[in-house]
């Protein structure tokens, strides 16, 4: 939730940030000879730092829209403003607590150390800045993927869509051969398969999953339009288990599979062959088989 939110991540990187640097500066102090009240005073310092540079969130949001170089001055002269008022906090907390009320003799005195407060303020946004930018880079990824998504499953739809014209030729010309031959009943039938085989075909959408039972209905209409085409010559075995008829499988994922079995093999055999349809389950997967043959 924190990375995803930019609130978030901003308000827990910005206080982190700061009580690192209240730690990194304590530990430094070991290193002098100072005074108890010295802890209070960097709390007080880390704790203007903080506040200081929450503003800049802001300015550096609207520099983000200007041109390059606007939004560089902007950066430029926005960390030096902060980072002189963060050093004129600093020298007060320190001559007015820890030095008990001194006073420097010069009015300048008070915008000492600048250059130090400046490199903690650069610091500070170079760190927002590459964080923004890294964000920039993840959504341009994930822009990206979704639209290579997106095609994907528009050029599946495509696919799906583009009926195999061979298929419908051969069928409407074998319709018309029915009806030539006043065999009206076994036409009207075969049409009626055809519209029945084209909306299911049409209305499901190729990227959900669909029962397996649903399927082979499908399939079913398919295999029995082709079966007046090759009259004897196709042969068509179901062996699916009653159980993997509620298993979840790509819509129209069979049809392709069975009509390159009848494309490359039981059109190319002069006594025609047999396809055989099986379907299993082992455990919780689902197995399928399918073959064509010789007869």
């Amino acid at each position: 939730r924190v990375i995803e939110s930019n609130e978030r991540l901003f308000w827990t990187l910005h206080s982190a940030g700061w009580a690192g640097f209240a730690i990194i500066y304590y530990i430094g102090s070991f290193l002098h000879d100072v005074r108890p009240i010295w802890v209070f005073i960097i709390m007080l310092n880390a704790y203007a730092g903080w506040l200081l540079t929450i503003p800049l969130r802001y300015i550096y949001r609207w520099a983000r829209k200007q041109s390059p170089l606007n939004m560089i001055i902007i950066v430029i002269v926005s960390c030096y403003l902060i980072a002189l008022l963060w050093a004129v906090v600093k020298n007060i907390n320190y001559w007015e607590i820890y030095k008990h009320g001194y006073r420097p003799d010069e009015w300048y005195m008070y915008f000492t150390n600048t250059i130090n407060s400046l490199i903690m303020v650069g610091c500070w946004s170079g760190v927002y800045f590459g964080i923004k930018n890294f964000q920039m880079l993840q959504k341009e990824k994930q822009n990206a993927l979704k639209a290579s998504t997106m095609a994907h499953q528009a050029h599946i739809k495509m696919l799906r869509y583009q009926l195999n014209p061979h298929f419908l030729f051969n069928t409407l010309n074998a319709i018309s051969t029915l009806v030539l031959l006043k065999e009206n009943d076994t036409a009207e039938a075969m049409v009626s398969r055809l519209s029945d085989f084209l909306r299911y075909s049409l209305d499901n959408d190729p990227i959900k999953r669909v029962p397996l039972g649903q399927e082979i209905k499908a399939l079913r209409l398919y295999l029995e339009i082709e079966k007046v085409r090759f009259d004897d010559r196709l042969e068509v075995l179901w062996d699916i288990d009653e159980q993997c008829e509620s298993a979840l499988v790509p819509s129209m994922i069979l049809q392709p599979i069975i009509e390159n079995a009848i494309k490359h093999a039981i059109s190319k055999m002069e006594n025609g062959g047999r396809i055989s349809i099986t379907a299993r389950t082992f455990g919780n997967d689902l197995l399928m088989e399918g073959a064509d043959n010789g007869p």
